[in-house]
């Protein structure tokens, strides 16, 4: 089940959290990976621990907010690979300030590497994934990572929150596009609930700033109550979806989002 032999798939922001298990677990589930970052020694370190396990895993430079690095990563997938069938557009910032505190260098940040990342890397990925469907009996996959808080509104979190929104109906929107030209790409979304990750713990310190305690262990404490499940995320749960998503056994899934979230948006 959820097996990715033959499958060649780039993760954007893979160095750490997230993206990193995601490698992890692609690798093991039969891929060849190549995790894209600006943290190189980070992402370095990452692509050569996933190796040494037995995956096929390689690191390519990839600011996502630049064209030409996003072209670069692609050819240079293709070019070790032969092809391309999974694009995870994983990349994201989390800034932390309401709507009175912040910035336009702020939203512009937000919307530099949360919106215009998620647009370059379909964009430019799409011819190498339309020639990766030739080779895969469900086609190609790109999955972006949106969020719980592009699902339901945030006190704390509304420019993030409005990104998020943002890939959620993107996601749908070239799902339908995609299909409609016969593409055989098909696109999901996925959403997190609060991750035991770095950008988990900014989310902590943000709410501990904004709140009235300034405590950020009253915050963690805060945020694992509001998972009716009983914890917060690791970030293997949601790697486990990816590869699911990426996997053939979602051959009949396009334009969703899979929910986890320990329960949170189901109260």
């Amino acid at each position: 089940m959820n097996r990715l032999d033959g499958k060649v798939a780039l993760i954007s922001g893979a160095a750490r959290g997230i993206g990193a298990a995601t490698a992890a677990a692609m690798c093991e589930a039969g891929a060849k990976v190549f995790i894209g970052d600006v943290l190189h020694e980070r992402a370095r370190e990452t692509a050569r621990s996933i190796s040494e396990r037995g995956g096929e895993c390689a690191y390519v430079p990839l600011d996502v907010t630049d064209p030409a690095q996003w072209q670069v990563a692609i050819d240079t997938v293709v070019e070790r690979h032969g092809h391309l069938s999974v694009l995870v557009n994983n990349a994201a910032v989390f800034v932390g300030r309401d709507i009175e505190n912040s910035t336009l260098e702020d939203w512009n940040r937000l919307c530099a590497v949360n919106l215009t990342g998620v647009y370059l890397g379909t964009k430019l990925a799409l011819d190498a994934l339309r020639r990766g469907a030739e080779r895969q009996p469900e086609g190609s996959v790109i999955v972006n990572l949106a969020s719980i808080a592009g699902l339901v509104g945030s006190q704390l979190d509304p420019l993030y929150s409005m990104t998020k929104g943002g890939v959620t109906l993107f996601t749908k929107s070239a799902a339908l596009e995609f299909a409609r030209k016969g593409y055989r790409i098909r696109v999901n979304s996925v959403h997190p609930g609060v991750i035991e990750t770095d950008m988990g713990a900014q989310t902590f310190a943000s709410r501990a700033t904004m709140g009235a305690s300034n405590d950020v262990e009253d915050a963690r404490a805060a945020a694992t109550s509001m998972h009716p499940i009983g914890r917060l995320g690791r970030p293997d749960d949601i790697a486990r979806g990816i590869v699911f998503l990426a996997s053939d056994d979602s051959g009949f899934m396009t334009g969703a989002g899979l929910v986890l979230d320990g329960g949170l948006t189901a109260q």
